[in-house]
């Protein structure tokens, strides 16, 4: 496999290191980012999901986005975690340059070596926008099945499509800020997904709390409910 991965990094220390960033020498959030021309948003829903697993006992994350030595450094900062970084966005693009998409749902079903119940959290982003119905639901489905009962997952659905083609990276600046930084990306947003839609995908978790944002996204905190 070819996408670089950061998989079991434990966080907690200060100045805590990326193995691999997003630009060299990643260590803290760095008042610099303020003068960075690339768009800043305000985020509702991070909080939430902060707060969250915060909550849990020495919590287990995972990142479905690239490797950001920033954000990296945040939690470790602010959570005290252990985060697996597992770039799902570059595996996505491989399949379309290989024009393998089809195989992509059956990939997904066996992504992850996670055991179940594994995960306090998970940052899905904006990724199901990006996937074939079939690829959306086999990915919901492993997510759901690593996520402890109590533990939550932020998603990030798009509500206009964007004039280019492009990814997202999302620097985590504090618990209320996001610096949104695009990259090139192999397809565009396949979909829109209706708020119905999103519930039915992630049928098994329940909202917690969702935002309708003026930077064309709803951010959504799903909780897995707690074992019966």
């Amino acid at each position: 496999m070819t996408t670089r991965r950061l998989s079991g990094l434990l966080l907690g220390q200060r100045g805590a290191r990326a193995e691999h960033g997003d630009g060299p020498g990643s260590a803290t959030v760095s008042p610099s980012f303020s003068q960075s021309p690339e768009p800043e948003f305000p985020s509702r829903a991070l909080g939430k999901f902060l707060e969250a697993v915060r909550a849990r006992p020495a919590p287990v994350l995972l990142d479905l986005g690239p490797v950001i030595g920033s954000n990296v450094a945040f939690l470790g900062e602010a959570v005290s975690c252990k985060i697996h970084v597992e770039d799902v966005f570059a595996d996505l693009d491989r399949h379309v340059r290989q024009e393998a998409v089809d195989a992509l749902p059956a990939f997904l079903e066996r992504r992850f070596p996670l055991p179940d119940e594994s995960l306090d959290g998970v940052f899905c982003w904006d990724l199901v926008d990006y996937l074939d119905p079939a690829s959306a639901a086999a990915l919901a489905a492993q997510l759901t099945r690593m996520l402890r009962p109590g533990g939550v997952l932020l998603g990030l659905f798009g509500t206009a499509a964007p004039a280019e083609c492009r990814y997202t990276k999302y620097v985590i600046l504090d618990d209320e800020r996001l610096r949104y930084r695009a990259y090139p990306a192999a397809r565009g947003r396949q979909r829109l997904l209706e708020n119905r839609d999103i519930i039915k995908l992630f049928d098994r978790l329940r909202v917690s709390d969702s935002f309708l944002l003026k930077s064309a996204l709803r951010e959504m905190v799903f909780r897995k409910p707690a074992a019966a």
